[in-house]
């Protein structure tokens, strides 16, 4: 549940430091973040103003309104701004849909579409062209949400999963194992849904977690690949993600996904991972002030920037182990004193509080999307630049 806080097991490293370690770092300011912040991960991550050690390189010129570095494996979080601020996340929700979904079906399996596997697409959403009537491998399902981001191809494989209406219950409960507490799932699809709303953080924690699964990495991972037309007719697809394909910007070497978001009210979005000389390093950006290729361009600085701090700045937080994977009753654990914040403890906002109209946050947010329905903002996606349309990404 969105704004929900619960004490959850910390590892003495990572108490030291989020806790000792604090001392040794630096809040540089920015705005508030929205009241009753979700501290998942350290009581520094629910903080306002970038959060960054002290003894760390100095961080490129952002204009996101959140974003958050962390590494891969270590889970160690090396800086962050608003990480838990609660935000629409557009197309990055489809991370949470494949961690869900993906291992479900195998890659190999066939389903013929029908129209009712179709029904309930949003007005302007991206596809990919999937058909009624036409036989389609999980695999070639996947690919069409991985590379085109299709939420035709997403609304298949809900169906076959058990309906939308069951999907978003089962990405619910995979959020709230992944202590995702920031995210409320309202359609798997990711679209401009009113109350659907995810975090740095929490995005942050859907990309890692899908990548221990070989074929979403796979996916993530893919440039191009043929998808059916009818009959024996294929056409190619490629794949949206700008630093895989290295199309409108540069590509970003090293990079092994994993997955971009657009939409024309929640704006750019993006999560992507990346390794060099054996480190993995994962990037959330969501928001930045304009261009569609901000959101490229500062995940690249700032997986730049990770690769220059990993292993000499000090970390700011944590990224949680989900609940089923830790060990029996560490979940249910209190908090040892002088590791305050470390998992899980709501911090008080100033005042002065950032409002958003999207930006549901702590209790409130429980009462008010408890109330709410599914209503979709059935907004045109507008390519830009020159107005033309432009799918949601």
């Amino acid at each position: 549940m969105p704004g929900s806080s619960s004490s959850h097991h910390v590892s003495r490293r990572a108490a030291l430091a989020l806790g000792l370690g604090a001392a040794a770092s630096v809040t540089l300011p920015g705005p508030r973040a929205a009241a009753a912040v979700s501290a998942v991960g350290g009581e520094r991550l629910g903080r306002s103003g970038v959060q960054v050690a002290s003894d760390a390189p100095r961080l490129p010129k952002l204009a996101a309104k959140a974003w958050l570095v962390a590494d891969h494996d270590s889970g160690d979080v090396l800086a962050s701004y608003a990480a838990h601020r609660a935000l629409p996340p557009a197309s990055t929700l489809k991370m949470l849909f494949a961690d869900t979904v993906l291992p479900k079906f195998g890659r190999t399996s066939v389903h013929k579409v029908t129209a009712a596997d179709l029904a309930g697409i949003p007005y302007g959403s991206s596809l990919v062209g999937v058909q009624a009537g036409t036989s389609y491998t999980v695999e070639q399902l996947w690919q069409g949400v991985f590379l085109r981001s299709g939420n035709d191809a997403v609304h298949v494989l809900a169906s076959m999963n058990g309906g939308v209406s069951e999907t978003v219950r089962q990405m619910q409960a995979r959020a709230k194992d992944l202590q995702a507490n920031d995210t409320h799932v309202v359609s798997p699809d990711g679209f401009d849904h009113k109350g659907q709303v995810s975090s740095a953080y929490d995005l942050t924690l859907f990309a890692r977690a899908g990548l221990k699964n070989d074929d979403f990495r796979g996916y993530c991972a893919t440039k191009t690949a043929d998808f059916p037309a009818g009959g024996k007719k294929t056409f190619q697809i490629q794949n949206t993600d700008r630093l895989l394909t290295g199309q409108g910007v540069a590509g970003y070497r090293g990079l092994i996904g994993v997955k971009n978001g657009y939409t024309s009210h929640a704006g750019n979005t993006f999560t992507g991972a990346a390794t060099r000389d054996g480190r993995t390093l994962l990037v959330t950006v969501m928001h930045p002030a304009s261009g569609y290729e901000a959101v490229y361009r500062e995940t690249a600085a700032l997986l730049d920037w990770g690769f220059a701090a990993a292993g000499k700045a000090d970390p700011v937080g944590t990224l949680v182990t989900p609940l089923s994977e830790q060990p029996k009753g560490a979940a249910a654990a209190k908090p040892r004193a002088g590791a305050a914040g470390a998992a899980g403890t709501p911090v008080a906002a100033s005042a002065t509080s950032h409002t958003d109209d999207w930006a549901f946050g702590g209790s409130a947010a429980v009462a008010v999307l408890a109330g709410g329905g599914l209503l979709a903002l059935r907004r045109r996606e507008r390519e830009r630049p020159g107005g033309r349309r432009r799918r949601q990404d």
